[in-house]
């Protein structure tokens, strides 16, 4: 990272050599029983808590680390250097909905818990028919009273295992097409009489990390669950909140990309073929020289990114630009660097085909690419 300001590069630096013991010690043995189980144990969590790796950026006031979006980086990068998959991103994501919109005893109550460990987020947006078209949700949230009864179900969650908080896109009013009439909420889910949680989702990567789907069966909540105060406002909400979530994404595409091009550079110089190591080969090492590109020039605009998003300046198209470059670029170097481990790349044992396989979702998760080209070319 370049993007550290000077008073604040002492301590990433520290922070990140924590974080980096830490997952190597307490998270990188147990990958093997995460991926059969399909999720993390629950006194992973803890520890991550414990240690300082959860909400790094939320006020201390609220239990968290009081840092920056950099901090939050440094977290996401150094799992992504290490091929953890664990939820810590979506948890911040989820924080940070309480903390913008949720009231002060929400907050009170419910961050320093996530922050320890002993509560786990979800965000719970994507349908079986609305994915990318969150104005399509159909998960109905209705007044009766002083309590909302919410009927519907999501996919595709995140955490959605272990979630003791959802924060739950729903109609609030079905007269109203589009926007206008989704409102976010958050839900406790600890005996909740018809909240369920369906098995682990079969994927195709990520078998570490769980993925669920939600149901809820006239599921009755308190009407100050509603984020924001008043109906009407969850599509704003996710709107101002999808920026920091693209950025954190970004992140990720540009760490898995980094470390992809370390190992294949290793393979590269160890491996030989025709009586030489592969780097020898005119066509390897231009391959690599485009991956370095690409990784360099990821790495320089994501950095420009967190600095402004740091100094207050959010762009959504200049995050909506970095989650699609970095997640792009990243499918096209991990393709080169299976490509040129030949047969070992595509056993699992080796890193690089978990890898391919991981990070394939990345251009998928927080709006998919095409709906980042559409916020791109709607800015021309």
């Amino acid at each position: 990272m370049t993007y550290e300001s000077a008073e604040l590069k002492d301590e990433l630096i520290l922070f990140r050599k924590t974080v980096r013991r830490f997952i190597e010690e307490r998270f990188v043995p147990h990958q093997d029983n995460w991926e059969r189980q399909h999720r993390p144990d629950a006194e992973a969590w803890r520890q991550a808590g414990a240690t300082g790796l959860l909400l790094t950026d939320i006020p201390e006031q609220y239990g968290g680390s009081g840092g920056s979006i950099a901090h939050e980086v440094v977290v996401v990068e150094e799992l992504a250097r290490a091929g953890v998959h664990f939820g810590a991103t979506v948890q911040s994501i989820a924080a940070h909905y309480i903390l913008d919109y949720g009231t002060e005893d929400q907050k009170k109550r419910l961050l320093p818990q996530m922050a320890s460990g002993e509560l786990i987020g979800a965000i719970a947006m994507t349908e079986a028919g609305a994915g990318s078209d969150l104005q399509n949700i159909k998960t109905r949230a209705m007044r009766d009273g002083n309590q909302y009864i919410i009927n519907g179900g999501k996919t595709f969650i995140t955490n959605g295992w272990h979630a003791g908080v959802v924060v739950l896109a729903v109609k609030t009013d079905i007269s109203i097409s589009g926007p206008r009439g989704i409102s976010m909420m958050v839900v406790e889910t600890k005996d909740l009489a018809g909240y369920t949680v369906g098995k682990p989702l079969e994927k195709i990567g990520m078998q570490t990390q769980d993925t669920c789907e939600l149901f809820f069966d006239n599921v009755r909540v308190p009407a100050d669950r509603l984020l924001g105060g008043s109906e009407g406002k969850g599509f704003s909400q996710m709107m101002s909140q999808l920026p920091y979530e693209r950025l954190l994404i970004a992140a990720l595409a540009v760490a898995t990309s980094e470390r992809a091009l370390l190992i294949t550079s290793k393979y590269a110089k160890e491996r030989e073929a025709f009586g030489a190591p592969l780097i020898d080969l005119q066509n390897t090492r231009f391959q690599l020289a485009e991956c370095k590109a690409d990784v360099d020039i990821g790495r320089v605009f994501l950095d420009k990114c967190i600095q402004d998003y740091c100094a207050g300046h959010v762009d959504p198209v200049a995050t909506a630009t970095a989650k699609y470059w970095t997640t792009e670029s990243e499918s096209r170097i991990l393709d080169k660097c299976l490509q040129i481990h030949g047969g070992y790349g595509y056993m699992k044992e080796y890193p690089i085909g978990r890898m391919w396989t991981d990070s394939r979702v990345h251009r998928i998760y927080s709006g998919s690419n095409e709906i980042m080209k559409e916020i791109i070319g709607a800015s021309l």
